[in-house]
C-alpha cells in the first residue's frame, strides 16, 4: 500500500504570517497523524520562511508515525537531520532562493557527492531517498549512490494530467519500473492532488510513499484537515 506522508510547511507559513503560534504546527502534525497521515515531511530551509529547524527538533519526540526531513544535504541541514535522525532523508537540490523544489538532482554529475552523503546518513540508521526528474539515466545514477529510495518530482505529471495522462505519467511509469528492477524504493511528490493522485498510483502501484503538502493544506480550508487526509487516503488505496 502507498503511505501517505503529509508536509506541514504550509501550516508553518500561514504561523510564521502573524508570528506567534497559531495554528500550532506540533498540535497539526499530532492531528495529522490522528487522523490517518502515516507520515510527517517537513522541509526545513536556511531562511526558516515556514518550518523552522526548532520545529524540527520539536517534532521528534512527540511524532508517532514516520518522519521525514527533505533539503539540501548541506551542513546546516545535516546537522540537524544526524542530530534527529529522522526515519527518511530527502535529498533535494534546492537552491536558497527558489519559492519551492523545481529540479531533481543530477545523479550522474554529483554522484560522488551524493554517494558520501549517503553514506553518512546510513551510518546512522537514517533510510535516504533522492530527488529527481523522470529521466532514466538519473534513475540509474541513484542507483549507484547507495540510496535507498528515489522520489520522482512529479510537477510536470500535474501539468500534463488533465490534457494527457497516459502521455503524462509514462516517463514516470518508466523510471519506476527501472528504480524497482535496480532494487531501490519509489517515492513520489510534487503538486499531487486529488485529481491526479489515484490515477498516478494505479500506474505505480508499487509506489512506496507520496509526500503532499500544498494541495492537501489548500483542499482543508474547504473539507476540514480530517475529511481532507481520509480524501487522500481514500485515492490510495482504491
Amino acid at each position: 500500500m502507498t503511505r501517505l506522508s503529509v508536509n506541514i510547511n504550509k501550516v508553518a507559513t500561514l504561523r510564521n504570517a502573524r508570528g506567534g503560534n497559531n495554528p500550532n504546527v506540533l498540535q497539526v502534525a499530532l492531528d495529522c497523524e490522528r487522523f490517518g497521515a502515516q507520515g510527517i515531511t517537513v522541509h526545513p530551509r536556511p531562511d526558516e520562511r515556514h518550518i523552522r529547524y526548532q520545529d524540527v527538533l520539536d517534532l521528534k519526540p512527540v511524532l508517532t508515525t514516520e518522519f521525514n526531513i527533505e533539503g539540501n544535504p548541506k551542513d546546516r541541514y545535516m546537522d540537524l537531520v544526524l542530530q534527529v535522525k529522522p526515519h527518511q532523508a530527502t535529498l533535494v537540490p534546492d537552491a536558497e532562493n527558489v519559492l519551492t523544489s523545481n529540479a531533481g538532482w543530477n545523479t550522474v554529475e554529483y554522484q560522488a557527492y551524493l554517494t558520501d552523503i549517503i553514506s553518512e546518513l546510513k551510518k546512522h540508521g537514517i533510510r535516504t531517498s533522492i530527488f529527481v526528474d523522470p529521466v532514466e539515466a538519473m534513475i540509474e545514477g541513484a542507483a549507484k549512490t547507495g540510496t535507498d529510495r528515489i522520489e520522482l518530482y512529479t510537477e510536470q505529471y500535474a501539468k500534463q494530467f488533465h490534457g494527457n495522462p497516459a502521455e503524462a505519467v509514462a516517463p514516470y511509469v518508466r523510471c519506476a519500473k527501472l528504480a524497482k528492477e535496480l532494487g531501490l524504493g519509489v517515492n513520489a511528490g510534487h503538486d499531487l492532488d486529488l485529481h491526479n493522485l489515484r490515477y498516478l498510483q494505479q500506474q505505480i502501484p508499487f509506489l512506496d510513499e507520496v509526500s503532499i503538502g500544498h494541495a492537501l493544506i489548500c483542499d482543508a480550508i474547504y473539507y476540514g484537515l480530517e475529511n481532507t487526509i481520509r480524501l487522500y487516503r481514500r485515492q490510495l488505496e482504491n
